[in-house]
């Protein structure tokens, strides 16, 4: 049995939420939730809640037994980026990028 959970316009770029996604792909629940709690990325603590809210979702199910839960698939996709402009020197402007990221996560028994 598989549960899923899935982060839509995180405001956060899709290579910075790979590593984490990487860091934790394959491990137990309990591992990547520490693995999580002590790293230090950004990113770190939306991909924590993601996988929190998965848990959550396995826990109303009532189909499986949350202990044995693993991240069998977590991917990060990217989002529409929003495109923004800033002053620059003698009346330039120079365009910022904003990229956002889809997250998927799903869960299933080992």
């Amino acid at each position: 049995m598989e549960v899923k959970a899935k982060l839509r316009f995180a405001r956060m770029a899709p290579r910075k939420l790979r590593l984490v996604a990487d860091l934790v792909r394959g491990k137990n629940v309990n591992d990547a939730m520490k693995a999580l709690a002590f790293l230090n990325k950004n990113a770190a603590p939306v991909v924590k809640k993601l996988i929190k809210s998965a848990v959550a979702n396995a826990e109303q199910k009532k189909t499986v037994d949350v202990d044995n839960l693993f991240v069998k698939h977590i991917t990060v996709d990217q989002g529409p980026t929003m495109k923004r402009f800033m002053p620059r020197a003698q009346g330039r402007a120079s365009e910022i990028r904003k990229k956002t990221s889809h997250i998927n996560v799903t869960l299933a028994e080992k």
